[in-house]
């Protein structure tokens, strides 16, 4: 197995997930095979309990793991499906010592954190790494390592100490080290600045691990001067210093890399100039360009509780950018902070609510992502109840599938009332009830996780449709609370129909509103299996219903005479 490491110095957020995924993208385009694991260096089991404002959204995998947003963009740029232990924390690595430790594994010796806690990383990361997948049989060839967090953070030495080991164990010919830096520019000076590289380079030297590569992060491209500078006091050749500069999307970044012979370096400290052929990116290069070059935007109304960080909802975003590319369009997201649509709002913050209306009116289509907790609620039931009536195509993801039914029951059924147990567990009409299997004095994995089947009851549906006419699909869910089984017959003679529902037939999945144009709730999250080039296909769904063109798509899918409606240049030529 190959390693290739990606560590960060001077200051958190400069993109070492995009970094680290796009190597493995330019890797990948090279014929080889390629993993990845995140290393988040906090006591937390994983990211299930975090607050989005905390840590951005959590993403969920196939195998109902809540792990690091990071991992979404693994997915995303590979093509791949991890798994819950391709995500390391301080807390997994604990957690499994102190319970060798309970057990008597250790054999009365003192436990401690230099052997074994290092071994316990050491001999994760290895068997991790040969957990194929990219649907083939047999390891990957390389597996790319993150390591969250900064150089010299206390909580991550522990495995930089493990790392060290690593490298040493497995050879130098099987250990690339790419550290992740920021090259600022003062404002008065206008100078790219080396210097806090410099440091950040020397700590990890004095930890026990040399950098190969440098990836430079920076505003503009690097000054040649810049670069000599940087070569000869961080002892790393001019060849091997990568800039990644500020570009238009982050497809550009393996794009970058490739222009930089990053392949070259990586597979020249790894061995692998033998099996060395040029990077296959043209697909990857097309779809960079494209973006760059769309002209009309749609405009999408996202209506939530955590806008204040994009990052909250970065798999949604992912998703509604894959969709409209797919129909040669530019995503414009309106956020709107549901609560400001709320009548309260308009007592105290008048302007805000006036313009959260404004931007709620204008928009082409509304979408109401997943959440907890009551704050903002009344404001998406709000945003709901105008895309139900104004024929405004919408998505409910999770809660605003929940949403769109306490909706439904209080305005078309009278039911005033009607509410989430979450919520109101008082109410008298809960249209959406506590899962019955869930636990209600443990927060961290005691949820509906991970992949399931949604049985689709009727080929007749815009759901079906859009799935290729599929009797069923495997989507990831993330909740514990549900629709009430006992309200479905009341609700569906109002006009509401369940389309979708688990294999025992009582859970429902899927909601449409067959006299709307694109009124859709889902109870699963279709945004984390959204790949570029492969858009999710209720995401899709939506843009082109946004823009009349649902129908037209559907027709021409089902009569096999277009797939998607990939970039219009190529329909042209056509």
């Amino acid at each position: 197995m190959k390693y290739v490491l990606v560590t960060g110095g001077v200051v958190s957020g400069l993109g070492k997930g995009v970094t680290a995924s796009s190597i493995g993208v330019v890797l990948k385009s090279c014929g080889l095979r390629v993993t990845s694991i995140k290393i988040d260096p906090y006591l937390n089991m994983d990211a299930g309990t975090m607050s989005p404002f905390e840590h951005g959204e959590v993403f969920v995998l196939d195998d109902g793991g809540e792990v690091d947003l990071d991992l979404g963009n693994y997915e995303r740029f590979l093509d791949v499906t991890l798994t819950r232990d391709n995500n390391i924390t301080t807390g997994k690595i604990y957690q499994s010592v102190l319970e060798k430790e309970r057990r008597g594994d250790y054999l009365g010796k003192t436990v401690q954190v230099v052997p074994h806690i290092t071994d316990a990383i050491k001999n994760w990361i290895e068997s991790v790494a040969l957990i194929p997948v990219d649907g083939k049989e047999g390891p990957a060839d390389v597996c790319v390592i993150e390591l969250g967090g900064t150089v010299g953070d206390i909580e991550s030495m522990p495995f930089i100490e493990a790392l060290r080991q690593l490298s040493f164990s497995v050879g130098t010919d099987n250990f690339c080290l790419v550290h992740v830096s920021l090259i600022p520019v003062l404002g008065v000076v206008g100078e790219q600045k080396t210097k806090p590289t410099q440091h950040s380079v020397r700590e990890l030297r004095a930890l026990g691990l040399t950098p190969h590569l440098l990836a430079c992060r920076s505003a503009q491209p690097l000054l040649a001067a810049t670069k000599e500078k940087l070569s000869q006091f961080c002892h790393v050749p001019a060849a091997n210093i990568l800039n990644i500069h500020d570009v238009p999307n982050i497809w550009h970044v393996p794009l970058l890399l490739r222009n930089q012979n990053a392949h070259v370096s990586i597979h020249k400290q790894l061995g692998l100039l033998s099996i060395d052929t040029p990077p296959k990116l043209e697909a990857w290069t097309k779809m960079a360009e494209t973006y760059d070059n769309l002209t009309d935007s749609v405009r999408i109304a996202m209506v939530g509780k955590y806008v204040g960080l994009s990052d909250s909802y970065l798999s949604v975003v992912k998703a509604l950018l894959h969709a409209c590319i797919a129909c040669s369009l530019k995503p414009s997201v309106d956020w709107i902070a549901a609560s400001d649509l709320e009548d309260d709002s308009a007592k105290s913050t008048p302007e805000a609510h006036a313009a959260a209306w404004k931007t709620l009116r204008n928009a082409e289509c509304v979408l109401v992502p997943g959440g907890f907790g009551d704050r903002g609620v009344k404001g998406m039931i709000l945003a709901a109840k105008y895309a139900r009536e104004n024929n405004v195509p919408y998505l409910g993801i999770c809660l605003g599938m929940q949403i769109s039914v306490i909706e439904f029951a209080r305005s078309v059924l009278g039911l005033e009332r009607a509410n989430s147990m979450e919520f109101d567990d008082k109410t008298p009409n809960p249209v959406v009830i506590f899962m019955p299997e869930g636990s209600r004095t443990h927060m961290g994995s005691t949820m509906r996780l991970g992949s399931r089947r949604t049985l689709l009851q009727t080929s007749d549906c815009i759901t079906s449709k859009l799935y290729s006419n599929s009797e069923y699909v495997d989507e990831r869910h993330r909740h514990r609370y549900e629709v009430n089984p006992e309200m479905i017959k009341t609700l569906e003679e109002a006009g509401l129909k369940f389309v979708g529902k688990d294999e025992t037939g009582k859970r429902m999945e899927v909601l449409e509103l067959p006299s709307h144009p694109f009124y859709v709730g889902v109870q699963f999250h279709p945004e984390f299996k959204s790949r570029p080039g492969k858009p999710s296909a209720l995401f899709l769904g939506l843009i082109l219903a946004a823009r009349g063109q649902l129908e037209t798509y559907l027709n021409q899918h089902q009569n096999g005479q277009l797939d998607l409606v990939f970039y219009k240049e190529e329909e042209d030529e056509d």
